[in-house]
């Protein structure tokens, strides 16, 4: 479903440990079918006795097949639960500049692609989608999905008040 992508991105395996342990589970892959999340959200569930059998599995993926219909309904494309980490970032409210913003979500490593496509303040920033993303240069879709997200909540922080009357 992920095309090969590591499922959990830069994240440590003490990271990965942390959040599985606060109940952190993977947001849908692309194009994931809501229906097959669910399962595999199923198959993750802490407890082992929660969890469904081979037998389950299977019988759930049958009725998924013999109901094409049920695998067109896809999560909208938007932020998904936010990754769980001990070592708190800076909050994106307090984050300046495309550098400091970069540094917050982890994603320092697309800096130099940033500056150079002019892509230098926050404001630009919010503005971007999944076709700039990759113009920009980032191809793998996690860190995409994990860009975008951010930047729902960048424009979150960063849009005006409401004006009230």
């Amino acid at each position: 479903m992920s095309y090969g992508e590591r499922p959990y991105w830069d994240m440590s395996n003490q990271d990965v440990i942390n959040a599985i342990e606060q109940d952190y589970r993977l947001p849908p892959p692309p194009e994931c079918p809501a229906s097959l999340h669910a399962l595999m959200l199923d198959c993750w569930q802490k407890e082992r006795a929660n969890r469904p059998r081979f037998c389950d599995v299977v019988s759930a993926l049958d009725r998924l097949i013999r109901n094409p219909a049920s695998l067109k309904v896809t999560h909208p494309e938007g932020p998904s639960q936010p990754l769980l980490d001990q070592r708190v970032p800076p909050p994106l409210s307090a984050c300046g500049s495309v550098s400091e913003w970069l540094h917050a979500i982890k994603m320092e490593r697309y800096e130099q692609s940033f500056l150079q496509a002019g892509l230098s303040s926050l404001d630009v920033v919010a503005q971007l989608d999944t076709e700039d993303l990759l113009r920009v240069g980032v191809t793998l879709a996690g860190h995409q999905k994990k860009i975008l997200s951010s930047i729902q909540t960048l424009r979150v922080h960063k849009l005006p008040p409401p004006l009230l009357y």
